[in-house]
């Protein structure tokens, strides 16, 4: 575990993330769904406002306004995290959770 703290669920990181279209490997940021055996199952975050997906703004903590792209998830190593950023708030994190369930039915 990195600084011997639990990735939870809520956590904005900044980690080492694969593009879909390359193997080029940018440190981006990305919101943890949850962590088990070293394995963490992100969303990427983007600052293009124009992709689809939650917003999130720099005041609830992000460094500019972004999206959280709930059509982006996908695994990454624990140690790929390199730093925790921020928290999202309880009422963000019962939306992404509204989001991904719309999205599994």
């Amino acid at each position: 575990m990195r600084l011997g703290k639990v990735l939870k669920f809520g956590d904005v990181v900044l980690a080492e993330i694969q593009y879909t279209d390359t193997f080029e490997m940018k440190i981006r940021p990305a919101l943890v769904l949850f962590e088990e055996f070293d394995n963490v199952i992100v969303a990427g975050i983007t600052s293009n406002l124009e992709m689809e997906g939650i917003s999130l703004l720099k005041k609830e903590g992000a460094i500019k306004d972004s999206v959280i792209k709930i059509n982006y998830i996908f695994t990454i190593s624990n140690k790929m995290i390199k730093k925790n950023l921020f928290k999202l708030s309880d009422e963000k994190k019962k939306l992404v959770v509204s989001e991904i369930i719309k999205r599994l039915k």
